[in-house]
């Protein structure tokens, strides 16, 4: 007699072959927990209903289905049946789609052309509650968050020109030493400040000077 209930899992993907067939590859596991197919659909709305009214543990789910797709189903999931992940199993491995899924509340993501083994560890891992990412997937995730993140402009409000003319007054250089720097009349220079002081809201010279080297220019 069994000692553990197998996982009840809904499927959505709108090609009855890919659904039929993989039913089949599921229900074939013998190892518990065993995977157990209560229901399928073939478009995202079909997958919410059936999220509500099957109440199935994990939905394992492509992302692009006619009508609603498999992001926007997961984020309703997500909202009507809080209690059901989410695994997207899809050909789609570009970096938008991996995250926005993600973002609508999607559990785990594994590419199609995985193994059964790791298309079953992976429902059983979202269905305890985990995170999962196929290998494919996974590498693809920690590049994005090994990549150097953007610097913030520390004066958003300000001309790249006036930035130029900025930095170069915060590292000490006079209005004319500006102007031959950056092949500029003295004049043009002296707009530059005047236009630099009153965006930065500052009174003078001197602490447009303070406020640039605070934000690291000079």
């Amino acid at each position: 007699m069994s000692g553990q209930e197998a996982v009840k899992v809904v499927l959505a993907d709108d090609h009855p072959v890919v659904r039929t067939g993989l039913a089949a590859l599921l229900e074939s596991v013998q190892e518990e927990p065993r995977v157990h197919v209560v229901g399928t659909a073939e478009d995202g709305r079909e997958a919410v209903r059936a999220a509500v009214t099957l109440r199935p543990q994990v939905v394992v789910m492509d992302i692009r289905m006619p009508g609603m797709n498999g992001i926007e189903a997961a984020r309703e999931i997500a909202r009507v049946a809080p209690a059901v992940a989410v695994l997207m199993l899809t050909m789609v491995e570009e970096d938008d789609s991996v995250f926005a899924a993600m973002r609508a509340g999607a559990r785990g993501y594994v590419l199609k052309g995985a193994g059964q083994d790791e298309i079953v560890r992976a429902i059983r891992a979202v269905a305890a509650g985990e995170a999962i990412f196929g290998p494919g997937v996974a590498r693809r995730v920690l590049g994005f968050l090994s990549r150097p993140q953007p610097v913030a402009d520390p004066c958003p409000g300000l001309t790249p020109r006036e930035r130029d003319v900025l930095g170069l007054i915060a590292a000490g250089s006079s209005n004319s030493g500006v102007a031959v720097r950056l092949g500029l009349s003295p004049k043009t220079v002296g707009n530059h400040m005047s236009a630099i002081l009153t965006k930065l809201g500052v009174a003078d010279r001197g602490e447009a000077v303070d406020w640039a080297r605070d934000a690291g220019l000079g």
